[in-house]
């Protein structure tokens, strides 16, 4: 039985315990250091980050780093994707929520991913909206189609549906004309008016 306790049966203790920092008690990217050698007294070795030379902890490796994804804090079903770019301790809520579409958030997960982007109302008021691949989550593909007019189309922004054939200023100015045009639609064409002042 060595001074600190060591005990071998059957035959002498090959080496008292000097050091325990010889037997690399706290991993390779943690530093090590036995304050009391001289007494060999056992487990108070103390592990010190090299990250983070604040964390310590005795007889035993200290925690240097936490991956905030290991909590799971990303919806799992909308299929979200995480990813902690820095995982330290101090390092607190960077992480990244990814739809598969996509759309990311920090910080915390994404509160829907767009399943159809025609939620968000992207034409308008006077156009109808239809999203045609909201199984992939795809973005960009959603169609405004006039109500006027269904034939007008525009994919991923609202269509143009009506014109004003007086904003080209047709009638006379130096007559000082007022143009009305009764009817804004593009397959409404010459419909306007010039009114003379009298």
């Amino acid at each position: 039985t060595c001074p600190n306790g060591v005990v071998a049966t059957g035959g002498a203790v090959t080496k008292c315990i000097e050091d325990e920092c010889d037997a690399t008690p706290c991993g390779m990217d943690q530093t090590c250091n036995d304050p009391d050698t001289a007494s060999n007294k056992l487990h108070d070795f103390v592990c010190t980050c090299k990250s983070d030379t604040s964390i310590k902890k005795t007889d035993g490796p200290a925690t240097c780093s936490k991956d905030e994804c290991d909590a799971n804090p990303c919806d799992a079903a909308q299929s979200q994707v995480c990813n902690d770019p820095v995982k330290t301790l101090a390092s607190v809520k960077d992480f990244t929520c990814t739809c598969p579409n996509g759309v990311v958030a920090t910080g915390g997960a994404v509160t829907k991913c767009i399943e159809d982007e025609c939620d968000a109302t992207p034409c308008g008021m006077d156009q109808t909206c239809s999203d045609p691949d909201t199984a992939s989550n795809k973005l960009h593909d959603f169609v405004c189609t006039c109500k006027s007019d269904t034939s007008i189309k525009k994919t991923d922004g609202p269509a143009t549906c009506s014109k004003d054939e007086c904003d080209a200023n047709p009638c006379d100015a130096a007559q000082s004309q007022v143009c009305n045009d009764p009817v804004q639609t593009l397959a409404s064409v010459k419909d306007y008016t010039c009114t003379c002042p009298n």
